[in-house]
């Protein structure tokens, strides 16, 4: 990556405030700078911290783990630092050389997927606004300075009573922020170096991170902002540095340094694949220990294959279920283990379930359609679950991008008359694409631009590209502490069946995709009546009449929950939305009996106006939402009887679920 230079030109600054003849002495307390930081502060503190990880990360090679900075390190950096100007690190931009020292020298370049131009940028913007902004960046570094202080007094003031006796330590998992994983090991409460260490980082972190909010930022550029400083920050932390690591500096001591070993070879084997292994992949397979519900594929076209699940009561509704997982991902999400498989739950219960299987497309597939998938999905598949069963209407649930797929159907059919859907399940789909969350940042103009080149030049888009994408969304949890797990604390990466799922990505198809992504995330048309033309017909939501259920999830970092509650406003059936507890898997998959809550609104209140006047007025219930899911499919599925035949003489079954289709890498 080559390293920018700046031209910008600033008159001098002083970088402290001198003392008067009457002023105290000022005494620095432990491992904090003496000097009063001027503006710059922040940016000194982080061209410290980072100079210091580019200078030792040339060591990696002949280590076999990189090293790092000591704590007292950054604070002698910021004390020498802050004595420079404001201009001289514009003019130099010694953090944006440092950057690129430290990550073109430090192998993890090649498996962490951060966009370390579009960080850049994103910090030469805010160094920018605060350069045309001396008084309110004085201010503010002058709070971030005071916190600072205050700090690094208090750790050191209650080590020193410690120390004499006179206070008890600390209990484990008293720590300012326990909700922070990064710091559970005891040295960052117990011992006052890493606590100083820490709390530099967190208050600086904050700092910066507050930077993005400014109110003259349009929301585009705020959110943008903020998605490529929280990548920088959290790729900042101590945590991720041997040295600076307590919990993984005591593995090392504890094995004779034989982590140190194993988090070599674990990366290098991540180098070789080119990835960094977030599971251990030899531990689940489709069939073996997972999607392990009876039935059978009954049907098989160029693009889905079609599961009949053998029913586990006595009997069935009459009216079945059809499935419409995501194709950007395999559909055993839903039948992963016994223990939290819908599609057993499904059964369980007396529903007869239908899977669509997508095929994994490769290049020969780059001409496959949006309309493609609309025919020889829920449509193809409709036709055949109703040849079976004899029912002459389906009930369906379509999750994420299934969902939205769903709608477009829906709208379609209601333009031809046609009325074999019933009832309708939206689980963390959206279909007003004006609020799409932290996604967004990916849905730029360049960006879109970039994807419809690399699927022109391959024929599809490469499963590692949206898994990165998603995977960056929750950088910490699903990046960083796996860098930490698998190179500093040497262990296996987890063997997690959701974790595996999430790795184990479908690749897109080249036309169906662009256009997706053109007509939703970038031009929104599906909410525009007429918009949209598919299959000879104009699409308008409010045609949709059907009965549906739509789940949205509170921490959906890729389906908003307020996004997910917009169906209700959009189609002209009667809606009843639930939000459910924790993420947009978590939230979905969560089995009664397990964590989580859900949110419902009373059949007193009246449908909301907005989706916070919704939340404002939703009654919360502990436990899964899969209980009133089921009340309500039930009452929309008929009376129970002798459950259908697996397949028919039309459609004999063809092989064992769970098919070909998943399995193809």
């Amino acid at each position: 990556m080559p390293s920018s230079k700046g031209t910008e030109e600033t008159p001098q600054a002083q970088s402290s405030t001198p003392r008067g003849p009457g002023d105290p002495e000022r005494v620095s307390p432990p491992g904090v700078a003496a000097l009063t930081p001027g503006p710059e502060a922040l940016l000194s503190f982080w061209t410290s911290w980072v100079n210091a990880m580019s200078g030792t990360s040339q060591a990696w090679a002949g280590a076999g783990i990189w090293p790092a900075i000591s704590p007292g390190h950054v604070a002698g950096g910021l004390a020498a630092n802050t004595a420079k100007s404001l201009g001289d690190h514009l003019a130099q931009d010694p953090v944006l050389r440092s950057i690129d020292r430290m990550w073109n020298a430090n192998p993890l370049r090649d498996v962490v997927p951060v966009d370390w131009a579009e960080v850049v940028r994103a910090l030469r913007t805010v160094w920018l606004r605060n350069l045309a902004r001396p008084a309110d960046t004085l201010s503010s570094a002058a709070r971030l300075n005071a916190d600072m202080w205050r700090s690094a007094i208090e750790t050191w003031n209650q080590a020193g009573q410690q120390w004499l006796g006179l206070i008890a330590p600390p209990a484990p998992g008293t720590a300012a922020r326990p909700a922070d994983k990064r710091f559970t090991a005891p040295e960052w409460q117990n011992n006052p170096v890493y606590r100083s260490l820490k709390e530099a980082y967190l208050l600086a972190s904050d700092w910066l991170l507050r930077q993005s909010q400014a109110d003259d930022l349009d929301e585009a550029e705020r959110q943008r902002l903020t998605f490529h400083l929280r990548q920088f920050v959290d790729a900042m932390s101590p945590s991720l540095l041997l040295f600076s690591n307590p919990a993984a500096l005591r593995r090392a001591v504890e094995t004779g340094g034989a982590s140190l070993a194993d988090g070599a070879r674990n990366l290098f084997s991540d180098l070789k694949e080119g990835r960094l292994s977030l599971v251990d992949t030899k531990a689940f397979a489709p069939g073996r220990n997972l999607a392990l519900s009876p039935g059978k594929v009954v049907h098989r076209n160029k693009l889905i294959e079609l599961i009949q699940y053998a029913p586990t009561g006595g009997e069935a509704h009459k009216t079945p279920l059809l499935i419409l997982p995501p194709w950007i991902n395999k559909y055993y999400i839903l039948d992963l283990q016994p223990k939290n498989s819908m599609v057993r739950y499904l059964t369980e219960r007396g529903f007869t379930v239908f899977m669509v299987s997508w095929k994994n497309p490769d290049a020969s597939m780059d001409s496959i359609t949006i309309e493609d998938y609309m025919d020889l999905g829920p449509l193809e598949a409709s036709d055949v679950v109703r040849e079976i069963t004899g029912s002459p209407t389906v009930n369906v649930m379509g999750y994420c991008i299934g969902g939205t797929l769903l709608a477009m159907t829906l709208a379609w059919l209601a333009a031809k008359g046609d009325d074999r859907f019933n009832a309708a399940t939206f689980m963390v789909s959206m279909q007003d694409f004006s609020r799409v969350g932290d996604t967004a940042v990916f849905m730029g103009d360049d960006s879109l631009d970039l994807i419809e080149q690399q699927m022109m030049e391959r024929g599809y888009l490469d499963s590692r590209e949206m898994s990165n994408m998603f995977n960056l969304l929750r950088s910490n949890d699903l990046i960083w502490a796996n860098v930490v797990n698998n190179y500093l604390m040497g262990e296996k990466p987890p063997a997690f069946d959701l974790l595996y799922w999430n790795s184990d990505g479908t690749r897109m198809t080249r036309a169906a995709h662009s256009w997706y992504l053109r007509n939703t995330y970038r031009e929104n048309n599906l909410i525009i009546p007429g918009r949209i033309q598919l299959k000879g017909e104009t699409i308008d939501l409010g045609r949709i009449r059907q009965d549906i259920y739509a789940v949205g999830a509170e921490r959906d970092h890729i389906v908003p929950w307020d996004a997910a509650w917009r169906i209700s406003q959009l189609v002209g059936g009667k809606v009843r939305y639930v939000l459910a507890s924790s993420g947009h898997i978590a939230g979905i998959i969560n089995p009664p009996g397990g964590k989580g809550a859900h949110w419902i609104l009373p059949p007193d209140v009246p449908a909301a106006a907005t989706a916070a006047e919704w939340r404002q007025s939703a009654v919360r219930h502990d436990g899964s939402w899969w209980s009133d899911w089921s009340v309500w499919l039930g009452e929309r599925s008929g009376p129970k009887a002798p459950p259908p035949a697996m397949g028919s003489p039309r459609h004999p079954p063809l092989e064992d679920a769970p098919g070909r289709y998943v399995l193809e890498k």
